[in-house]
């Protein structure tokens, strides 16, 4: 039930980031690096907001909980600042439609997030992340193949599904998520910034090298998710409703290899499934990169719903199982780095570096492509460099396995 939560982020994000880039250009015609800084303004905003909510959402004590008041306002204000996003004919009124979706959706994201260790045992949280980003996974499919369809039809309908399925999936964790009554006492525990300082001069390593090993992994998707459609429609010549399903594709694969990449985690410990994933995932965008265009366009098949499927596609069904053992492992990893009372703060640390990779992603790739004169493929090189420095970060991180009591 909490998945509906993670469901909701999911639909939000995806109609984001696959159609915003598209009106961004097609409709107010911004250059590249422009569209690239655009699409960080979500995560400058969650930079700021969600790493301190997190740590709020610990001190915090309501009928309601510690978390649940942050998803009963950030998630209506969200969905309708989202639902007016393409109907905004001018730039100033797009920019504020967007702006406070970006600033709603960070207020909630880190709470949501946090209830999942909150309500669940250490030694199974690999696993349950698998079933939330599961369910995350089936937001992204619907949004993007769903939503895809509807685009084409009208560019409206996409987002007003978006409105409605995230107040739908809020009121469904509301009324089902009960969180524990009694907490350890959070008042004196260390705020964020203390809680960083103490993980950088911890003599072991292993939380600022995961921490990075975050920035980076996020830096190399971050980039090509704010530009994938772009990359689609301008560098291969794939028609927008295509371009829009590619994400859908990836997170199919993503959704189906949710629970065994968390299983994995349990079983073969989380540093070696995240390193397998980094691995995968490297080969596979340094395939797309180097694969000329005529290759990557070959249709393999045709599928209702799913549209056409490319050679593209099939590589990015891949990168979607490499990105499930990634993204399901790490959460636990940072969590399980402290006790329960600061569950909140040390997602917030999560969110930091992943968000800080976020701003920087987006901006250094469409600074790449303008310096390509516009070349979408040059993106593609530079992802398996980031990856690999990740994957370096890892070998060195000796904590943050399941704990089993």
């Amino acid at each position: 039930m909490l998945g509906f939560g993670f469901f909701g982020v999911s639909v939000i994000w995806t109609v984001y980031n696959a159609f915003v880039p598209l009106f961004l250009a097609n409709k107010f015609n911004l250059a590249p690096w422009l569209i690239g800084f655009f699409m960080t303004l979500d995560n400058i905003a969650a930079l700021f907001i969600q790493p301190p909510v997190g740590a709020w959402s610990d001190r915090l004590r309501t009928p309601f909980g510690r978390r649940m008041p942050f998803i009963l306002i950030g998630a209506p204000v969200g969905a309708i600042a989202f639902g007016l996003i393409p109907i905004a004919a001018i730039l100033p009124l797009f920019v504020a439609c967007t702006s406070t979706l970006l600033l709603s959706m960070a207020f909630w994201r880190t709470p949501v997030v946090a209830l999942m260790p909150d309500i669940t045992p250490s030694k199974y949280r690999s696993q349950a992340n698998g079933i939330i980003n599961l369910m995350g996974g089936i937001g992204t499919i619907i949004a993007s193949l769903v939503g895809s369809t509807l685009y084409e039809i009208n560019v409206a309908f996409p987002f007003w599904m978006g409105s409605v399925l995230v107040i739908l999936a809020s009121i469904l964790v509301f009324i089902f998520i009960k969180e524990p009554k009694q907490f350890e006492d959070s008042e004196k525990q260390p705020n964020m910034f203390q809680s960083l300082q103490e993980v950088i001069q911890d003599k072991d390593k292993s939380g600022i090298r995961i921490l990075l090993a975050i920035f980076f992994w996020f830096l190399s998707y971050t980039g090509i998710e704010a530009f994938l459609t772009l990359y689609a429609t301008r560098y291969l010549g794939i028609p927008a409703g295509d371009a829009g399903r590619l994400t859908g594709h990836m997170g199919i694969l993503f959704v189906l290899f949710a629970i065994i990449a968390g299983i994995l985690g349990s079983r073969i410990g989380r540093r070696v499934t995240i390193s397998i994933g980094i691995i995968l995932m490297a080969i596979l965008i340094a395939l797309i990169a180097l694969l000329p265009s005529p290759i990557l366009t070959t249709t393999l098949t045709k599928l209702p719903l799913l549209g056409t499927i490319r050679m593209l596609n099939v590589f990015l069904m891949g990168a979607g199982i490499a990105w499930s053992m990634i993204n399901i492992n790490s959460l636990p990893m940072v969590v399980d780095l402290t006790t329960l009372a600061r569950v909140g703060t040390f997602t917030g640390l999560y969110y930091l570096f992943s968000t800080l990779s976020a701003i920087v992603g987006p901006n250094l790739y469409g600074l790449i492509v303008q310096v390509s004169s516009g070349n979408y493929n040059a993106m593609m090189f530079a992802s398996p460099i980031f990856l690999i420095v990740a994957l370096v970060l890892m070998l060195g991180v000796h904590r943050g396995e399941a704990i089993v009591s």
